[in-house]
This record gives C-alpha cells, structure tokens and sequence, in this order.
C-alpha cells in the first residue's frame, strides 16, 4: 500500500510540474515549483495545489463581460467619464502606456488630500462616512474588533439606520480572525457583509494564496480613500511591537472617484454574483482642484501582469530620480534589472524598507538584493522610527503613486490591488516632504550591513530570496 501512496504522488507531482510549466508566470517559479514536485512530491504536491497557482479562475470584471446589459452600462459609464478625460494629445507616451494598462482613463478635476499615518486617515475616512448621504463602499483586506475597528462599527450601524446604504466587503483570510458578532452586528443593522472568498467555485476550493488586498471607501459616487492602512489599532502606532506605524493614505475627491467604484463594484459582484445597484456613476469634478488622477486596479484575473507592469514602466520612465516607499521588497528579475538601469543611467534610486521585519522571510529576501542592486547606484534606507508600510512612488518631479501595492511577487501576480497615480507638481511636492522627512528617520545601507552578518544569515538571505515566488 505504501509503495503504491507513493508512487501516486510522483506520478501527480510529475502531472503537477506540467501544469507549473504551462502555467506559472515566471520561469524562477517554474522552476521551483518543477524541482519540488519531482524531488519531494510528498510535501511539494499539496503546497502547489494551494500556493502554486497564479491565475484566478472565474473572476469576471464588468469590463470583460459577455453580459449585454452590463456592456451597455458600461459603454454608458465611459461616455460620462467622457468630458473630464485628459485629452491623448496632451499626454506623454509613458500616460498613454498607464491608460492601455488600467484599461481606464486619467480624469481630471480631482482634489488630494495626502494622509499620513492612521490618526489623519481615520478622522478623514470617519468623517467622510459620516457625511454620506446615500451610500458607503466599504472594502479593506483586515479589519480587527478593536478601538478603531469599533468606531468604524459603530459609524456604519449609525448611517445604516439613518437609511444609507452600507456594503462592507473583507478578505476571508486577512479577516479570519474577525468575529461572527462584529459582522452580525453590521447585518442585524441593515449593512451588506460579504467575504471575497477567493475559494468560491469548485475549480478554487483550495485556493487560499490569492487576497483581495484592496482597501477602498467610497461615499455617494464623489469622494473615495486608497492607501495602505487596514483597520486596526496598530495602524494607529498602537502596537507596543513596532510603535510607531508609517503609512500613507490619499482622499480623493472628483471624476477619478468613479473607477474606484467600478473596482469595488467588480468585487462585489465576484463576492455576491450580482451588480449593485443604484449608484452614481456621473462625475462630479472637485470644486478645489484639477489634478490629473489614473486609476489602476490590479490582481490575478487581469491578462496582462498589471502591477509588475505598472512598477516597470515606472522605474523606466523616471528620468532624474525614483523614491520607492514599501515594507516589503522582493522584486523579481526583470524589477532588478530595471531598477539596475536606472541607476546605470543617473537616476537618484531609493528604497525606504523597514529596519524591522514584520515577515521574516521577507525581511532576509530583502538583503539579498543590496550586493545586485547597491553596485549600480541604487541606495536603501531601513526606516528606523517604527515600521513603514506604506506604499508610495515619487517619480520625477511631476508624477506620485500612493496605494495598496507592495514591492513583491504577491502584489505583483497574486494579490487585487489598487493604485492611484497622480500627475501634479503641487502633490508630487507634497510626496517629496514626506519621503524626506521618512529618509530623515532612516540609515542608509552600506555593503557592511551585509559583510558583517554571519554565514548562517547570509544563508538566510539567500535561501528566502529562492522562495520570493510564493512570498
């Protein structure tokens, strides 16, 4: 019985390398997962079938459907996006590139206010809800019963019995430790609660490596938040762990506010199997700015590897420097190559990555890039007051990123992300006093940091970067 156990799993671990050959969207993961399910099918098996996966089966975006209605809307939509879309011509070939990738326009007449760190954030986002007259799309990858997590609670409960309409959508696995009674709570309310559940679908029933690592809200079809905060006390600096929590959040108000609102839309409808109904989707310019705002939702159903894309066109489009904000970073090749470019070609690159890991493995992959990268001028800071999560690009002097995306292969292919870019000198401005002040509070790298460390964590390093496609 046992010889035939185990000649079953080489058999499927041999079928399985098949699939990973065909399937996986790099050849690093390929190959690993190749030699794993050869070498060790026993343990190798199980984990490729939960972890190895890097497209989502079933998803469908209103953009992609065979639905004549929802084609019809759609066409609607982009037609009322119409007037307030910055004209091609006036646009550079890197924007034109970023419109084809989004697959959305960059939309004018937007006002930003930039948040950093959790008190801002929440008071805005808290006040916002507050001020909702029809509507409120709720969307975060965790959400914890704490402090925080009560007020948002208990404002949503309010506006859900004043009559406005709440839908509040989670991350089954960011939230598995949220608690029935908080969700029974918001739906004895009257709020809409659904899980994402990437696991929905007989093909995906042991599908537990993607997340819906978005963090949306989103008032009446106008006003909308994206960055990096989750709701919890610690994104408040209330964890006595890290202190101190770094993160960086953007209000938006205006047209850009509507693709938002088809990004939450689409999930709700991968979560519930049906469209909300009833929204605003004409937009409303802001009456106290005009900046220009792109849209980018990314994740596993897209056909294209949207967010490594976005990240590589940014690296290659900056011309006199690139600031990088993230916790975590674990780029693939073609990131370093890109990255080694431009600081080959006198681009001021810098990476801000925490001092200390929050993810082990992550935190060692990270060393492993300073020797590739640090040899063609490209420079890491370790954020040394607390821990920096937030997930921030400054290119140039004219262009800011600000959203959900971190620097790694789960962001890249594995996780729904969102981001919003910017074109304005004046937030760009904004972005650059805040990195600095950030790259006040950390120690830049040098090649010590790495020759001083001992063998055995040098072996580390190495031995987490082989894992950077399943991180």
């Amino acid at each position: 019985m046992w010889i035939s156990v185990a000649l079953l799993f080489h058999v499927v671990g041999f079928l399985s390398s098949i699939n990973a050959v065909m399937t996986t969207r790099t050849s690093q993961g390929a190959i690993a997962w190749v030699i794993g399910l050869n070498a060790c099918p026993y343990i190798a098996v199980p984990a490729y079938w939960i972890l190895g996966r890097s497209s989502f089966h079933g998803y469908a975006t209103a953009r992609h459907s065979n639905d004549v209605n929802v084609q019809n809307n759609l066409q609607k939509f982009f037609e009322r996006l119409e007037p307030h879309r910055v004209s091609a011509d006036t646009l550079s070939p890197a924007a034109v590139a970023a419109e084809k990738l989004a697959d959305l326009p960059v939309l004018r007449g937007n006002s930003i206010d930039l948040l950093i760190d959790g008190d801002a954030t929440f008071d805005s986002i808290l006040a916002g809800i507050e001020a909702a007259k029809d509507y409120v799309l709720f969307q975060f990858f965790i959400v914890h019963d704490d402090e925080i997590g009560g007020k948002v609670k208990e404002v949503l409960i309010t506006k859900a019995k004043e009559g406005v309409r709440i839908y509040f959508l989670y991350d089954e696995i960011g939230c598995n430790k949220l608690p029935k009674s908080y969700k029974k709570e918001l739906r004895d309310a009257g709020v809409e609660v659904r899980a994402f559940n990437t696991r929905k679908g007989v093909r995906n029933r042991f599908q537990i490596n993607f997340r819906n690592h978005r963090k949306i809200v989103l008032v009446d079809g106008k006003v909308c938040w994206i960055g990096g905060h989750n709701v919890g006390d610690e994104y408040l600096g209330r964890d006595p762990k890290f202190g101190h929590w770094r993160d960086t959040h953007i209000r938006i108000e205006g047209p850009a506010a509507i693709p938002v609102q088809l990004s939450f839309v689409e999930d709700w409808y991968w979560a519930k199997d049906e469209l909300i109904q009833d929204l605003h989707w004409t937009p409303t310019a802001s009456q106290d700015g005009d900046k220009k705002v792109l849209i980018v939702p990314t994740g596993p159903a897209d056909e294209l590897e949207s967010a490594a894309l976005m990240f590589h066109h940014a690296i290659n489009s900056a011309k006199e420097r690139i600031w990088i904000a993230s916790p975590y970073f674990v780029p693939d090749d073609a990131i370093l190559g890109a990255l080694q470019l431009a600081g080959l070609r006198g681009v001021d690159v810098r990476i801000i990555i925490p001092d200390e890991p929050d993810h082990l493995l992550v935190f060692l992959a990270a060393f492993s890039y300073f020797d590739d990268a640090s040899r063609t001028g490209v420079r890491f800071f370790r954020y040394t007051d607390g821990f920096p999560h937030q997930k921030v690009m400054l290119i140039d002097d004219r262009t800011a990123t600000v959203g959900t995306a971190n620097f790694d292969n789960r962001s890249f292919r594995l996780n729904f992300e969102i981001t919003g870019i910017v074109s304005d000198p004046e937030f760009a401005g904004e972005i650059e006093r805040m990195l600095e002040n950030d790259l006040a509070h950390a120690r830049e790298m040098t090649k010590a940091d790495v020759d001083d460390k001992s063998f055995l964590f040098k072996l580390g390093t190495r031995l987490a970067r082989l894992t950077s496609p399943v991180q």
